[in-house]
């Protein structure tokens, strides 16, 4: 495994930005969990780190080598989309309190975390 430090990374399709300025530091053996609404730019920013998609602006390093030239059977990394892991009914917050509500928290204790 190795580090992924994403820089001031944006992403533009025509005239139409869609991620802005996304910067985030991913330790080596760290897990991270991308969620939000359809259409917010998690899958675009999954496919820049893979390489499937060209970056507009900004860097993104895996390990101490910037890969933002670096074709994606070079990166030696690959993506996972957990689609069916979500309720497409719920909102992003209910997904996440789901599972704590299955184990008998309460409302207030889904809610605080």
């Amino acid at each position: 495994m190795a580090s992924v430090a994403i820089g001031d990374v944006y992403k533009s399709f025509g005239t139409v930005e869609i991620l802005h300025g996304v910067s985030v530091d991913i330790d080596d053996g760290e897990f991270v969990t991308l969620v939000g609404p359809s259409g917010c730019g998690k899958s675009t920013l999954l496919r820049m780190i893979a390489g499937l998609e060209k970056i507009s602006r900004g860097q993104i390093a895996i390990g101490d080598r910037v890969v933002n030239n670096v074709a994606p059977k070079e990166r030696d990394v690959a993506m996972v989309f957990q689609n069916y892991a979500l309720y497409p009914h719920m909102t992003v917050a209910e997904n996440m309190a789901f599972s704590l509500m299955l184990k008998g928290a309460s409302k207030a204790e889904s809610a605080a975390s």
